[in-house]
């Protein structure tokens, strides 16, 4: 056996074992630890599931799949149950889509808050600049738990949330409120702006807003940031 078909054996083998390293991790990360708030405020404990496939308990909403234990039977939840959950380090609240738009087809969605202040920063992926009856497919966005996005709410961008059977589509769209009820976009026209007051506990990033250093663009590093500058002030 020569030595360059050595190799490729080994570089075959290391590949196929990569793959199967990958794909349990995968179907590790489908299940995660994390608990609910349903509609009568009770929290229950146990594994989500945040983007399953397939059709849910009820047309035009969300859902998410949950089990008791580890090893127990998943049953589904929609989105008219639920107030909240936690998924890992990633949070949720539910949310009607604002205006005339619509999210995936969908009355009801999950919505994760990037940025919790007074005024908080929503995020959403395949949005329009505004109304229009546009379909959005929900990204990360926010509920209750503790991450890297806030001192009292989740964090992380890797979940992705809404869409027909879990898909995700378009670029991410930002919304700002102080609450679901009250979302308006985050326009570049009034990211400056906007920004600067749900930032304005924090001067050093503001300045830095204001200097033209972030963006719509890069928003997701301004959020880093300014929680960064916000920690060590705490």
């Amino acid at each position: 056996m020569t030595t360059k078909y050595k190799n490729h054996l080994f570089s075959a083998a290391f590949m196929a074992l990569f793959i199967l390293l990958s794909c349990q991790k995968a179907s590790a990360q489908k299940w995660l630890p994390g608990n609910f708030v349903d509609v009568k405020d009770v929290k229950i404990n146990g594994y989500i599931h945040p983007n399953p496939g397939g059709r849910g308990p009820f047309a035009d909403e969300g859902f998410i799949e949950f089990k008791d234990e580890e090893h127990s039977t998943p049953y589904y939840l929609s989105a008219r149950d639920l107030q909240s959950f936690v998924a890992g380090r990633d949070s949720f609240v539910v949310a009607h889509a604002p205006g005339n738009e619509t999210w995936a087809k969908r009355e009801f969605d999950f919505v994760r808050v990037a940025v919790d202040e007074p005024i908080k920063i929503y995020a959403t992926r395949g949005a329009g600049s505004g109304g229009g009856g546009k379909k959005v497919q929900v990204a990360p966005a926010v509920g209750f738990g503790t991450g890297t996005y806030g001192t009292s709410y989740g964090g992380g961008i890797g979940i992705s949330i809404g869409g027909n059977g879990g898909g995700n589509s378009g670029k991410l769209s930002y919304y700002y409120g102080s609450s679901t009820a009250s979302m308006q976009h985050l326009t570049k026209e009034n990211f400056k702006d906007i920004m600067s007051e749900v930032m304005a506990d924090e001067p050093e990033v503001v300045e830095q807003i204001k200097g033209n250093h972030f963006g719509i663009g890069n928003i997701e590093k301004l959020i880093v940031y300014f929680n960064k500058i916000k920690a060590l002030h705490q």
